[in-house]
């Protein structure tokens, strides 16, 4: 950590960890929805919860951020964290509200896969959370989101292949195609996330 000749408000961090826990929480439901036998309506509003919940601390977050003059680290570093995070409930719980509106029942394994890669990039996400007011040992983090996002795209790639091979008709392939899109959105907001922390970690040192 740099020599601080100011103190610094921590008041941001609890925030960003209470993001990253509603992320954790959102993911398992994601993980629910996706049984063909689970009451999808019900969880998706439970989704849309998590969404509003989210949204609420991202408002927190800029509330604070546009009263205090000094932060932890660089303001635009603040509000990139925050609406990052923002960023990956509003596409998870996007990716659910269009399978109800849209009434599809059965969904691809790969979309499994993908929502399996999203409960471990927020599960990383939380810890990494807890570690940023000290700095300490954050590097595997970025790493491992990187790395779960790259594989994310492999399983983004092959259903596409998979849907545009035949075996669907087209309205078929446009609506799972739109959910596969969110999901994916969902991956890379979150490696979004780790690039901005791996920036803050090298202002920081």
């Amino acid at each position: 950590m740099r020599f601080r000749l100011t103190p610094r408000d921590d008041r941001f961090f609890p925030m960003f960890i209470e993001s990253a826990q509603n992320l954790v929480a959102a993911t398992d439901l994601l993980a629910e929805f996706l049984n063909v036998s689970a009451n999808r309506e019900k969880l998706a509003i439970r989704l849309r919860e998590h969404e509003h919940a989210g949204d609420a601390v991202t408002h927190r977050v800029i509330h604070e951020l546009n009263s205090t003059f000094v932060t932890p680290f660089d303001r635009e570093d603040i509000y990139q964290l925050a609406t990052l995070l923002d960023d990956v409930m509003d596409s998870m719980e996007a990716a659910a509200d269009f399978v109800v509106l849209t009434k599809l029942e059965g969904l691809p394994a790969e979309m499994t896969r993908q929502v399996d890669l999203l409960q471990r990039a927020a599960r990383c996400t939380y810890e990494a959370m807890g570690r940023l007011p000290t700095m300490a040992d954050l590097a595997p983090y970025w790493i491992e989101v990187n790395r779960l996002e790259n594989e994310a795209d492999q399983v983004y790639r092959g259903l596409l292949s998979r849907l545009f091979g035949g075996s669907f008709d087209a309205l078929t392939v446009l609506t799972l195609k739109q959910v596969a899109d969110d999901l994916e959105d969902a991956a890379d907001a979150f490696e979004h996330v780790a690039n901005v922390v791996e920036t803050i970690a090298v202002k920081e040192s």
